[in-house]
């Protein structure tokens, strides 16, 4: 059972969806905080999520 959650979560991670989706999630928890801090974590956030596509594999195409 433990394998399978992991090899489920191991899979995911090899995802860039699942990179963008935590780094977008990441980014928006900067709503509550003070405007200067918003402003780094989501300059932070777009930075990541541009690196993450940028590093990532493209879906094959079929």
């Amino acid at each position: 059972m433990l394998k399978n959650i992991l090899t489920f979560i191991i899979a995911r991670a090899k995802e860039r969806s699942t990179w963008l989706g935590l780094i977008s999630f990441g980014a928006a928890l900067g709503v509550a905080l003070s405007p200067e801090q918003t402003e780094a974590i989501i300059a932070s956030g777009v930075a990541l999520a541009g690196l993450a596509a940028a590093f990532s594999k493209d879906a094959p195409k079929s």
